[in-house]
């Protein structure tokens, strides 16, 4: 039987608003609710953004642990809180949500252009990101921008400041980092650690695209609001739970077996124990 595939649903973002996507969770009880509707349709992950009540980004750490509790009581999924935040944040806002000590955390592997603004990562900062979670106990999926970002990561597991395997998600179609097409992410791939995992987030309509494309490869795959608002071309999606199932479709005609939280837990090497 081939691996279990692992879905992570983006539910939020930092970037799309409601005039973009009506049905976008902003509220902690909105992004709960999203969150064990995506859980149910098959997605064993949940990457979190928190938004304050007017929809700004926000990294608030009192919101993120309100946003953490919420979900785990609906559901057993993993939660992954993002350390990107938004673009303009200081390193010390993007931090904060690490200390609820959820299961997961994303960490950039550099810095990128981002549609018109920046998003910085400057190197002390990473190595201060990479100390904090391996201090919280926090798995970290290393964010692939760009190729020199898997440079970067192949160096400190040289040096020995982590260890494989690791968990790699390759984001691709921002404006102004790779592209999101088959020729970047089969490159990527040919330079992954040894014995990592890995999942593709595409941008728009490259995440169902690109996404079909990883689970053929044995990969793992991103879907949700905060990559791609549309269902189809003009249509909009009503929920994530609706971009879960139709991935989840997509992996069970492939014969890749949907994972379960507890299952995306072994995969992942995560022990899978009470974090509030």
């Amino acid at each position: 039987m081939s691996q279990p595939v692992i879905i992570t649903a983006a539910l939020t973002g930092a970037e799309v608003s409601k005039l973009q996507q009506p049905a976008l969770p902003i509220t902690p009880d909105e992004i709960a609710l999203a969150a064990d509707q995506a859980c149910q349709a098959g997605a064993a992950i949940v990457h979190v953004h928190a938004r304050w009540p007017d929809g700004t980004p926000s990294q608030d750490g009192g919101l993120y642990a309100e946003i953490i509790e919420k979900i785990q009581s609906r559901c057993d999924v993993i939660v992954q809180v993002s350390t990107g935040g938004a673009v303009g944040m200081t390193a010390h806002e993007r931090l904060q949500p690490v200390m609820c000590r959820p299961e997961m955390a994303t960490l950039s592997m550099g810095s990128v252009n981002f549609g018109d603004g920046v998003f910085l990562n400057e190197p002390a900062d990473m190595r201060r990101f990479l100390q904090t979670m391996q201090e919280q106990e926090v798995r970290p999926e290393f964010e692939i921008f760009d190729s020199g970002m898997l440079s970067t990561l192949n160096k400190w597991i040289k040096s020995g400041w982590v260890q494989c395997p690791v968990h790699c998600d390759f984001v691709l179609g921002v404006p102004g980092a790779m592209a999101a097409s088959v020729a970047s992410l089969v490159f990527l791939h040919a330079q992954l650690p040894p014995e990592s995992t890995w999942s593709v987030a595409g941008m728009g309509p490259a995440q169902l695209q690109l996404g079909a494309v990883a689970l053929a490869m044995g990969g793992h795959v991103r879907v949700g609001f905060e990559d791609n608002v549309y269902f189809r071309k003009g249509e909009l999606a009503h929920s994530n739970a609706q971009l879960v199932q139709r991935m989840a479709d997509v992996a069970r005609l492939l014969e890749r077996p949907v994972a379960s939280p507890s299952e995306a837990r072994s995969i992942l090497q995560l022990p899978g124990l009470p974090r509030l």
